[in-house]
């Protein structure tokens, strides 16, 4: 098949102004006292800093991320409700470690559960919500791993909703940083929640362990962990502007510590780098002839928005080619291939995405097929 290309810039001002200018050198992420590191871009998913990102670490409460998360997609998918009544087993009473401090016996809704788990770090509140969606912590622990293998999360394995430490309970930053970004992204309404600074539950108030909350208001969560063999843990979010990063600390000597490494790396992500979306899924790129069909122009974009993040102020220097099928002929159907985009910094390619069709194209009879023939031999 013959392939046609076609080469163009992205630019938004004249290429010139970066001509002969040398790129700034990124210098290397900040060193941090901790055992392993992540730092990740939530829109592009390219990672900007790590260290031991594939360590097996004690998760501690950053499990929980798990529970709320499956608790979300049950009321999704219409299994339960916010506002239906949960009875605290005496299981969940008895659980020792951070509280919401529920009484055995008692009904209280979903919502207010989850707010004690996200807010509180409540284990109590895990134990009686996994409960309540698999009917004992055991199973629940099994579609927390479930769900780990469908997000991609290699080198975790679940064994409470609660992070309480036990044999075969690990996971690592950048499963951490990856089950972060679906929540985020999945259930934006519930990820409200996790920038909240205190909860009152029992007429009794108790304060978000996020330092970061206090420290940055561009910080908006996400959890914190804490066990003898996990040391101080971190997952922090921040959005400026229209970038979001995601940062992952693990194993910090203190919360002071944690709390300072996690804004270090979010500094450091800021500070270097930028994000910008290229392309808008659906958006018209170009138009192509099409033989054979009832129209003779097909629209053509990407299926997802693209994002890429590039080191800071060389957006003007990206280099884009798109290859597009010479011969495109009917039916064509919606979201089929029909090229390739490649975008470019220097030798490093950003971006290989799939140019698709972004209409439907029908046979066009005998009649078009005849003249388009014609055409063809003429081409």
């Amino acid at each position: 098949m013959k392939i046609d290309k076609i080469s163009f810039l992205i630019l938004f001002a004249l290429l010139s102004t970066a001509v002969g200018a040398a790129p700034k050198p990124i210098p290397d992420p900040p060193s941090l006292k901790a055992d392993s590191y992540f730092l990740l871009d939530f829109d592009s998913g390219r990672v900007l800093a790590e260290k031991n990102p594939d360590k097996h670490i004690e998760p501690a409460s950053i499990t929980k991320l798990m529970t709320a998360y499956l608790v979300d997609k049950a009321i999704a998918d219409g299994d339960i409700t916010a506002d239906e009544l949960v009875t605290i087993s005496e299981k969940a009473w008895r659980m020792k470690g951070s509280k919401m401090f529920v009484e055995v016996g008692r009904q209280i809704t979903v919502a207010d559960l989850l707010k004690g788990l996200i807010i509180q770090s409540g284990n109590d509140a895990s134990i009686a919500l996994a409960e309540h969606v698999a009917g004992s912590e055991s199973a629940f622990a099994g579609y927390m791993n479930h769900q780990a293998g469908l997000l991609g999360m290699t080198n975790t394995s679940f064994k409470n909703a609660t992070g309480w430490p036990v044999e075969g309970h690990y996971s690592s930053a950048r499963d951490i940083a990856i089950l972060t970004r679906a929540v985020i992204r999945d259930f934006p309404e519930t990820y409200r929640i996790y920038k909240e600074k205190e909860y009152t539950f029992n007429e009794i108030r108790q304060y978000n362990r996020n330092r970061l909350l206090w420290r940055d208001d561009t910080v908006d969560g996400v959890k914190t962990g804490h066990t003898e063999a996990a040391g101080y843990c971190l997952v922090a979010s921040a959005l400026r502007g229209k970038m979001r990063l995601i940062s992952v600390v693990i194993g910090a000597s203190s919360d002071k510590a944690r709390t300072q490494s996690s804004q270090a790396l979010l500094n450091y992500g800021y500070r270097f780098f930028e994000t910008h979306r290229l392309y808008r899924a659906n958006e018209v790129l170009k138009t192509a002839r099409v033989w054979y069909g009832d129209r003779e122009q097909v629209a053509m974009g990407v299926a997802n928005d693209i994002h890429i993040t590039i080191p800071r102020g060389r957006y003007q220097e990206l280099e884009a080619a798109m290859e597009i099928d010479s011969e495109i002929s009917a039916p064509i159907r919606l979201g089929q291939e029909l090229g390739m985009v490649t975008v470019k910094l220097d030798d490093e390619v950003i971006v290989n995405e799939n140019i698709v069709a972004t209409q439907a194209i029908n046979d066009g009879g005998l009649l078009v097929k005849a003249l388009d023939s014609i055409k063809l031999m003429f081409r």
